[in-house]
């Protein structure tokens, strides 16, 4: 049985799994009935964070476009053009082992493509959620439903995975932001072109 959090809930994953070391991370949603028209496309992205809250390089941010960190410690799965079906949209795997030694972070988000020419945002989006499975034994571990709290809002940073003590927490955190992917991009210190 997973965990189910609520908005600024903290857990410790490593704590009672020291051997914890492969995860899934899965982020999916749904669109409303009511949308505008034009597709949704949902990124979700994971951003790894130093001391100071910035990404050291533009190569720590994981995206579409940066789909496998240089370490190997996170992996994006691919882009999911549409949303459609049932269970995780977007999925990027994470290697607890890998992660740098100056990055005390990841922090994984979801933006909407195209947000402000569409005419859409996270108001249109329902049933979001962020769960986290150990790879080695399929168990699910985390289980966080972001709920319908948004609005004008065209970026959510879902939640983090967070060194504290030699091990490693998950904090759901359910903020959203308007700017989109250049907003949370500069928030993360990565230049956008």
């Amino acid at each position: 049985m997973p965990i189910n959090l609520v908005k600024g809930q903290k857990v410790d994953l490593t704590k009672g799994n020291p051997s914890l070391k492969n995860l899934m991370v899965g982020l999916g949603w749904d669109v409303n009935t009511f949308d505008p028209g034009a597709d949704f496309d949902l990124d979700a992205a994971a951003f790894m964070v130093g001391a100071d809250g910035k990404c050291p390089a533009d190569k720590d941010f994981i995206f579409y476009g940066n789909l496998e960190h240089q370490s190997g410690a996170v992996l994006h799965m691919g882009d999911n053009l549409t949303g459609a079906g049932d269970g995780d949209d977007e999925q990027i795997q994470v290697d607890l082992t890998k992660i740098p030694d100056n990055i005390d972070r990841v922090v994984f988000t979801v933006t909407i493509y195209e947000a402000e020419a569409r005419r859409q945002n996270f108001g249109q989006v329902s049933n979001a959620f962020i769960h986290i499975v150990d790879e080695d034994t399929g168990a699910d571990l985390i289980w966080y439903d972001l709920g319908e709290d948004f609005s004008i809002e065209t970026a959510v940073v879902v939640g983090e995975l967070y060194r504290r003590n030699g091990g490693w927490k998950f904090n759901a955190i359910g903020s959203g932001f308007q700017g989109g992917l250049a907003a949370l991009c500069g928030h993360y210190g990565i230049e956008v072109a």
